[in-house]
């Protein structure tokens, strides 16, 4: 698909991953780890958006990871133009300004896409580029809506309006994580879509509708990078200057109050491997309904067992008689819980840091 004017992609690494606890830690998110292929979650993602319609990358991440980013990329021959490395956290919204002002905050599209999320159907991503760029090109922020097949009340959801151009929508609506009762009557409504948290738009549209719905930020953001010390590729975004941008996402700072918003509606294999259970959904399994992957030495033995995950990094586990949970061994650390329930590691979490002594 040629196309006058190439993409950037701007790639967010910045989070930490917790809910894939053991194997994901703060030192090691999920984004780093192969999880679905002999890639990394960072490198698959980079991998969808390269060829002859696609300048090298702008990467956002954690400081603490800047070695390992560097390492993965280079390991897939990839030289990003610049590797951002946030000194804080502050949501999406900043962390795409630094990278809009990195890449000349021009008119040059930005592909922005979370480092950790599944695409099966690349192709069909790449049709929804191709859909959305001549609204860009116009000064439009689209985001891609994910067909919706189940009522999931972890994502944010958008109402699909009326169409603009082929397959590109005006955005209705942008909807909060709704209680169960509301995403079951979107999804039987059928004009709704989960929103991905996946984005295209020129770096000057979307610096531009910074400056109307969130100007400190965007000064924030500019002066952090007036001031980033620069060391090679990668680029430190001024400490002091860039902690006082407020922390907000990019959906509330910019995306629900901006006036030319269009979604793409797409069906393209997308998860956001937000749990175990997630994982689980999109692996192969065997004849029992096992998936299993064992890794740097681990062993899996299973007798008489149903509907698993189990994963090994090093660990053997055998397991005799049971059914439909999780098993996960990491280090030294082993996590066992139901099917179902894998969003309660975030509670797990919380547990073993508030029974950490405290020095």
């Amino acid at each position: 698909m040629p196309h006058s004017t190439p993409i950037i992609p701007v790639i967010l690494s910045g989070g930490s991953g917790t809910r894939l606890w053991p194997m994901s830690t703060s030192a090691m998110p999920k984004q780093m780890l192969a999880l679905t292929a002999a890639e990394t979650m960072l490198q698959l993602t980079v991998q969808r958006a390269q060829g002859e319609r696609f300048l090298a990358p702008i990467v956002v991440a954690n400081a603490q990871h800047a070695d390992m980013v560097e390492a993965q990329l280079r390991a897939i021959d990839v030289v990003p133009q610049a590797l951002i490395l946030e000194p804080v956290g502050r949501n999406t919204a900043p962390a795409i300004a630094l990278a809009a002002i990195a890449a000349g905050g021009g008119a040059a599209p930005l592909l922005v896409m979370p480092s950790d999320h599944v695409i099966a159907d690349v192709d069909a991503f790449h049709a929804g580029i191709h859909a959305a760029l001549p609204l860009v090109e116009e000064g439009w922020l689209v985001t891609f809506g994910i067909d919706p097949h189940s009522p999931e009340t972890g994502y944010g959801w958008i109402k699909v309006g009326a169409e603009i151009s082929g397959g590109v929508h005006r955005v209705a609506k942008f909807v909060e994580k709704p209680p169960r009762d509301a995403a079951e009557a979107m999804l039987a409504a059928g004009d709704h879509a989960w929103n991905g948290g996946i984005f295209l738009f020129r770096a000057d549209a979307y610096l531009g509708a910074l400056a109307v719905h969130g100007p400190a930020m965007l000064t924030a953001c500019e002066q952090a990078m007036d001031s980033a010390r620069r060391e090679g590729g990668r680029v430190f975004p001024d400490a002091e200057a860039f902690a006082a941008a407020p922390s907000d996402s990019i959906d509330y700072a910019v995306m629900e109050k901006a006036d030319r918003v269009a979604v793409v509606p797409v069906s393209m294999g997308w998860s956001d491997l937000g749990s175990w259970d997630a994982l689980h959904e999109i692996s192969d399994a065997d004849e029992d309904g096992n998936a299993h992957r064992t890794e740097e030495g681990g062993e899996i033995i299973a007798i008489d067992t149903a509907n698993c995950l189990v994963r090994s990094d090093g660990m053997r586990i055998a397991m005799v008689g049971v059914g439909d949970l999780i098993v996960v061994a990491s280090g030294k650390d082993v996590l066992i819980l139901p099917r179902g329930r894998s969003q309660e590691v975030k509670a797990l979490i919380e547990k073993m840091k508030a029974s950490e002594p405290k020095i």
